[in-house]
């Protein structure tokens, strides 16, 4: 068995959820492995994604985990048995991990939310907004490092499935550069707007009592809701959650954070006052 130096993000979350049925039922990765006739580091390594598992013995496990959930298991199959190499491996060993495993979840999923407090989101920024946050960034980013981020924020945008960006003003105000920048990125996200799969919403200064922004999220749709996963930025990178309880609060949060924001139209017309100011 070849183990894996560097597993993606839906590896890492396929052996995080045969973990969880192996612990839902009550069994140790030593009672697992006699199941399925194999060693104990092997299901060790399963189940931290440095190894893979053929669709067979997935779905046996399953069976001795007692998990009926049928859709369930072949959204895992799929998980096991997926080969794709998209367009973001050309960038391995050039980008940092996080940036090709968002890729990748972005490539596969269902639908996009994002909540935007600082930035307006990277699948709707300009070019040259983009550089001026990169170029912001500590410790600082070479010219060659910068222009390969934008590079593949580029691919990225080429997307076709539902995305709803709830922005706060202050994400739409900051000046990352000039106010050229602004204007153009501000234009840029009204013609996005007019997209059929493009939702943007706002929440103005003037809301009273909201504090539910306080924090960005991008809410990343599974082929089942408990696949779903949300990704934080952190200092030291991404950060991938796929615990239940955790993406029920975030379900939550965002809920309320539409609720919250001004109407598309609406905020197609908050954006354009905006844009006249500059």
């Amino acid at each position: 068995m070849v183990k894996r130096r560097e597993p993606t993000a839906r590896q890492v979350r396929l052996a995080t959820e045969l973990r969880r049925l192996r612990e839902t039922a009550g069994l140790n990765s030593r009672q697992a492995a006699g199941l399925l006739g194999v060693s104990p580091a092997q299901i060790t390594h399963i189940e931290s994604a440095l190894a893979g598992v053929s669709e067979q013995r997935l779905r046996r496990l399953a069976s001795h985990y007692a998990c009926t959930d049928k859709e369930f298991i072949d959204a895992l199959v799929t998980l096991a048995t997926d080969r794709t190499r998209g367009w973001w491996e050309k960038y391995r060993g050039l980008l940092p991990t996080s940036f090709l495993d968002l890729s990748e979840l972005e490539h596969h999923a269902r639908f996009l939310r994002h909540v935007a407090v600082l930035y307006v989101p990277g699948l709707l920024q300009t070019e040259d907004y983009a550089r001026a946050v990169f170029s912001s960034r500590l410790p600082e980013l070479t010219v060659e490092e910068i222009e390969l981020r934008i590079q593949h924020r580029r691919a990225r945008q080429e997307f076709t499935i539902p995305y709803e960006a709830v922005i706060h003003e202050a994400a739409l105000r900051i000046r990352v550069s000039d106010r050229a920048t602004s204007r153009a990125q501000l234009t840029r996200l009204l013609e996005l707007s007019e997209a059929d799969h493009i939702t943007v919403r706002v929440i103005p200064f003037d809301l009273d009592d909201f504090a539910s922004a306080s924090s960005t999220m991008t809410y990343v749709g599974g082929p089942l809701p408990k696949l779903d996963t949300v990704v934080r930025d952190a200092l030291h990178g991404s950060a991938f959650i796929d615990s239940e309880a955790q993406l029920n609060t975030y379900r939550t949060s965002f809920r309320k954070v539409e609720a919250a924001s001004l109407e598309p139209e609406q905020s197609r017309e908050f954006v354009h006052r905006l844009a006249k100011e500059l």
